[in-house]
């Protein structure tokens, strides 16, 4: 990383992630061409993203004992009395802070069972969708854009209006 203010070179290191959210982020006194390109954008960004969890996982793979698996007990006990030692490689335990992970999914369904408990069984089950001719979305495409090119603003316009919403309800 480079001090912008003496161009001097600093300690810091910067994650991939970091360094393709730069890439990616809208200026208003440059233009982004990687966000005109349509598809190959969109390409693009998906490369990068397995880029970044490729990393991820290669962090938690070499990084078990900082991140004291080892003390998962139970886990190893059903992998020694169910699983079989022959197709068992090495063992890589995902913590729960990596998205998808058992041990995230277990949480989120924990979580579940005890709005259940405190809130009752839902009534309803809702439903949003996301119309891509809002005027919000559109006022933020470049020209000749249309909202199948800029997957990132229809999201965030998106969560934008739920997060509006809820707090009406609220």
């Amino acid at each position: 990383m480079i001090n912008p203010l003496n161009g001097e070179e600093t300690g810091k290191k910067v994650s991939s992630m970091n360094y393709y959210a730069y890439r990616l982020m809208i200026r208003e006194n440059s233009d982004n061409y990687l966000l005109r390109f349509r598809r190959l954008f969109q390409q693009y960004c998906v490369d990068m993203y397995v880029k970044i969890e490729t990393e991820r996982l290669t962090f938690i793979r070499l990084n078990q004992a900082k991140l004291r698996s080892e003390e998962y007990i139970h886990l190893r006990d059903a992998i020694i009395t169910d699983g079989d030692s022959e197709n068992v490689g090495r063992l890589t335990i995902l913590p729960a802070t990596y998205t998808g992970s058992p041990r995230h999914m277990h949480e989120y369904a924990q979580d579940a069972m005890t709005y259940v408990r405190h809130y009752g069984r839902p009534d309803l089950f809702i439903t949003f969708t996301c119309n891509p001719k809002w005027i919000e979305i559109i006022q933020l495409l470049l020209p000749g854009q249309t909202s199948s090119d800029r997957h990132d603003i229809t999201a965030r316009v998106f969560r934008q209006k739920i997060r509006s919403l809820i707090n009406y309800i609220e």
